[in-house]
């Protein structure tokens, strides 16, 4: 008969997830990561990084321990720099593998971000499988670097998984916090006559979102059905609750929300950039948005993550320099006389959806190991 605690089903592993930096990495590593805890709560989970306050604050939240290796990055910089983060590269080894050695590690899960390079290549060279997360339509850096000493390979996009020849790639899409799910979910948007508008432009915040959501104000403030939620950003909160409050326009402003799931669910329409966690985000949740890509990222690709959910109908896309309060203003204007749009949108972005990316890559890494369920 089998065991019906789905925790007892699965063994107890020692995991590294190494990498992170932003939340774009990070998060999608704390997702694998609950999905192995809920496995078996006895598995040995450690984060390794560079030691940002922002892991270091993320990791404390999700109740996870966190190391980190004195590693820098070495595109895009200046040859004296390039030659010092070269330099560390023997001594963040030998962290790397004193860590694994402490850890017992049976598994590293790369998720990009220059501190994951000397994780993997010292478990590489002591015999430990290492699987990599690839978020983007674009492989990073350091992912491409690790990919001949992957086992696995975790890809969220059908172009990117087209694009790769091998027979160790998995198309999972990309893992998405269980408490967003849940949360969201159990939730019903309120008072379904208005349009609640979700303002986000990541942790920082992103400063050309803010000042054309500024400049529409004005051209909204006969529209009383209207309302915001706004993650602005430590440097523009000030600026945009005043903005808010000239307005006359209803909106609840935080320089950052660490409850993301209660917003999602109350939103209508999330006006974003198209950040790989986002992009997971919108599409599990099957919510429509305006995507605003990072015009600086890495090989452009925000914007191809972006076109992936226009091609769908999932989405609208509008490159930063074209962003006015004019054109935001009319988009807006538009989605309150015709519902409709968002309706479709929104179902654009359920089909490309894939809430179950934690559980197919810890499905994975358990065939990998050879540790399956037992019956």
């Amino acid at each position: 008969m089998a065991d019906r605690d789905p925790r007892r089903r699965w063994g107890a592993l020692g995991v590294v997830v190494a990498g992170g930096g932003t939340g774009g990495h990070l998060f999608p590593g704390i997702a694998v990561a609950c999905e192995f805890s809920r496995r078996n709560a006895h598995s040995r989970i450690l984060f390794v990084g560079a030691g940002r306050p922002f892991e270091r604050e993320a990791l404390q939240r999700a109740g996870y321990p966190h190391r980190s290796v004195d590693v820098e990055g070495i595109k895009g910089r200046k040859a004296t720099d390039k030659l010092r983060a070269a330099l560390k590269i023997p001594g963040a080894l030998r962290h790397s593998a004193a860590i694994l050695a402490d850890l017992r590690a049976d598994l590293v899960i790369g998720v990009g971000g220059y501190a994951a390079g000397p994780v993997a290549l010292a478990a590489r060279l002591k015999g430990i499988p290492v699987v990599l997360c690839e978020q983007n339509i674009v492989f990073g850096i350091t992912n491409r670097l690790l990919l001949p000493m992957a086992q696995r390979v975790y890809v969220s996009f059908e172009d990117t998984a087209a694009g790769f020849d091998g027979a160790n790639l998995r198309l999972t899409g990309n893992p998405v916090r269980q408490q967003i799910l849940d949360a969201a979910r159990a939730r019903p948007a309120v008072d379904p006559g208005w349009l609640t508008v979700m303002v986000v432009g990541g942790s920082q915040g992103a400063h050309a979102i803010n000042l054309a959501v500024i400049d529409a104000l004005p051209r909204l403030g006969s529209r009383a059905i209207i309302r915001f939620i706004h993650q602005t950003g430590r440097a523009d909160r000030e600026i945009v609750a005043a903005a808010y409050r000239q307005a006359g326009i209803e909106a609840e402003v935080k320089d950052f929300f660490h409850d993301m799931a209660s917003r999602y669910a109350r939103a209508d329409v999330i006006v974003c950039r198209a950040g790989a966690t986002t992009v997971a985000e919108l599409t599990a949740l099957g919510k429509p948005a305006l995507l605003v890509p990072y015009p600086h990222a890495a090989d452009n690709h925000q914007e191809r993550n972006a076109r992936v959910l226009v091609e769908k109908g999932a989405a609208r896309m509008i490159v930063e320099r074209d962003l006015t309060g004019t054109v935001l203003a009319r988009l807006l204007d538009s989605w309150i006389d015709a519902p409709g749009q968002l309706e479709m949108m929104a179902s654009g972005s359920r089909r490309l959806g894939r809430p179950d990316a934690a559980k197919r890559i810890v499905d994975d890494c358990y065939q990998l190991l050879g540790n399956k369920p037992c019956t």
